[in-house]
């Protein structure tokens, strides 16, 4: 019986969901309402406002494969395929020796200043009692938030170290 309500009033109110859709706004100096009581109260102007439309965005399907001819077919499932390589895209050899040489280079560069920086901020550190700093004898919860931001900063450098000691053990 409840759902039969529930349907009869959705059917009743469908038909009225456009006119809910084009309610009037009104301005009321720098503000915008839809309620009409209140813009009459405060003596608001009607905005005369078109429909309004969104633009849609198009779905992007991938490319449907070549069709296979029915004589190939038992044969192209036999053999694996292989990525052609295109020969314009191809680098020589040196060059790329070049390029992994070079990057080398930059990772270790790299490598050398955040292993100063974690070594700068394991000595101001001091094994979790750095000295106090300014007004930080007199309130001690800033002295714990600067411990606690410097423990962070240091997880974090370590953290960096060791992803670069990783990326320099990745490259031949």
């Amino acid at each position: 019986m409840y759902l039969r309500r529930v349907c009869l009033c959705v059917t009743l109110a469908l038909p009225a969901w456009p006119a809910l859709a084009q309610a009037p706004v009104f301005r009321c100096g720098n503000e915008y309402t839809n309620d009409a009581r209140q813009a009459e109260q405060r003596l608001c102007q009607v905005l005369e406002l078109g429909p309004v439309t969104v633009p849609g965005t198009q779905v992007m399907r991938p490319a449907a494969p070549a069709p296979v001819p029915a004589d190939k077919r038992s044969s192209a499932s036999a053999e694996p395929r292989l990525p052609q390589s295109n020969p314009q895209t191809r680098i020589d050899a040196a060059v790329q020796r070049s390029r992994d040489a070079d990057a080398r280079q930059i990772l270790e560069a790299e490598l050398l200043k955040a292993q100063a920086r974690l070594a700068q901020t394991q000595a101001e550190f001091k094994q979790g009692e750095p000295d106090k700093q300014g007004a930080e004898g007199r309130n001690h919860q800033r002295y714990l938030d600067r411990v606690q931001a410097l423990r962070s900063e240091l997880v974090r450098q370590q953290a960096d170290v060791a992803s670069l000691q990783r990326e320099l053990a990745r490259l031949p």
